[in-house]
């Protein structure tokens, strides 16, 4: 088996900062909501702002026109470029595409666009799509892929325009509901990118040492969703039912049984296992993201983990400055420490993510030998 390395990283915001209270001036007013929702949505706006503790979003979307300026595939080649610069690559070192987002709709599929965008005659490449761990399962496929031989250097890519889903024009408004206008408040756009090589190619280039995928919602309800059946719909049919709306069911504490395993929260059990095929000990852990959207929820589990032993100094969050895009926080903040921070040997980097659509799990481990 081949080891396999990160030799480059890029992540692309759109816009400039948006400030917490001008969400709604960017996404647009929702003054055709029932009252009762306009209400609530003032009422909360506050709360939210408390809760989330988000300073700042970004959006593909121009401020004055409120037209869209990119999409995920000009956000994902963008964040490419810069992960192909940073690696020393050009695109046609590139035999393997790997993209994932949290859903498409799209035809083709994103990964052979992106691979026209780019310039790639001819390449390996596949699409994923299964919401905030898409990322995580696009950087385990171009891992195993690697790692067998198959392929020597992949990019490895995720992008989110939540804001298409999110604009005051995409919702049958008189429909709207709390489940479907709660992700307003801190789902964002932005992409990021990772280029793996079986050759260590600098230095300061980590080492894949574990990728981690898993599914614990066999038996638990879907927390995410939309009404969408599996089949097309007449789109006018959809809207008027309003079976579109991206929806989210609130839950503000992990107490629940849904968010429960014996011993742990499902956050912290998915990662004990992940950890367990891994050789590294959590002595090591230099940098954690927890890749979750809110900060109440990522304290609840910074508690869990203080009780391991580990340090609070290690937990790595940009929530504040940058939002939450869903997919690629993954590879955005891992770029940020990457671009930022100066590894010792046997420094470890890990992330994890629990996502709610159907309690899909995910997660990595990175390693800095130094050799």
């Amino acid at each position: 088996m081949n080891a396999v390395y990160i030799c480059g990283s890029g992540s692309y915001l759109p816009g400039k900062p948006v400030a917490f209270d001008d969400i709604p001036k960017i996404l647009g007013e929702l003054d055709q909501a029932p009252e009762k929702i306009r209400k609530w949505i003032e009422r909360t706006h506050p709360v939210m702002r408390e809760l989330l503790d988000i300073h700042y979003v970004h959006y593909a979307i121009d401020p004055k026109t409120r037209i869209f300026t990119e999409d995920n595939i000009t956000m994902a080649v963008a964040a490419a470029k810069k992960a192909l610069k940073a690696a020393g690559l050009t695109p046609s070192d590139i035999d393997l595409i790997c993209y994932g987002s949290a859903h498409q709709d799209q035809m083709p599929t994103a990964s052979v666009r992106i691979q026209e965008a780019l310039g790639i005659e001819t390449c390996d490449e596949v699409s994923i799509h299964a919401n905030c761990t898409s990322a995580y399962k696009a950087l385990y496929l171009g891992h195993q892929l690697l790692k067998s031989g198959q392929n020597r250097n992949a990019l490895v890519l995720s992008a989110n325009i939540a804001s298409s889903e999110l604009r005051a024009e995409y919702y049958n408004q008189p429909l709207a509901d709390k489940e479907s206008l709660f992700l307003r408040w801190f789902l964002s756009d932005g992409a990021g990118a990772l280029v793996l090589s079986s050759e260590k190619r600098h230095p300061q280039d980590l080492r894949v040492e574990t990728t981690f995928i898993e599914s614990i919602g066999g038996k638990r309800p879907s927390l995410m969703f939309n009404l969408r059946p599996a089949l097309w719909l007449n789109p006018k049919e959809e809207f008027e039912l309003g079976y579109h709306h991206l929806r989210q069911r609130f839950r503000n504490a992990l107490s629940t049984s849904d968010f429960q395993e014996e011993g742990g929260s499902i956050f912290l059990k998915g990662f004990q296992r992940m950890m367990a095929r891994s050789s590294v000990s959590l002595d090591a852990v230099r940098h954690f993201q927890i890749n979750l959207p809110t900060k109440h929820i990522v304290d609840s589990i910074k508690e869990e983990f203080l009780q391991l032993g580990l340090h609070d100094s290690i937990f790595y969050s940009k929530l504040d400055q940058l939002g939450y895009c869903g997919p690629p926080m993954a590879f955005i903040c891992l770029d940020k420490i990457i671009r930022e921070e100066r590894f010792n040997p046997g420094d470890c980097i890990v992330s994890f993510v629990t996502e709610v659509s159907k309690f899909m799990q995910a997660g990595y481990v990175l390693t800095y030998d130094a050799l």
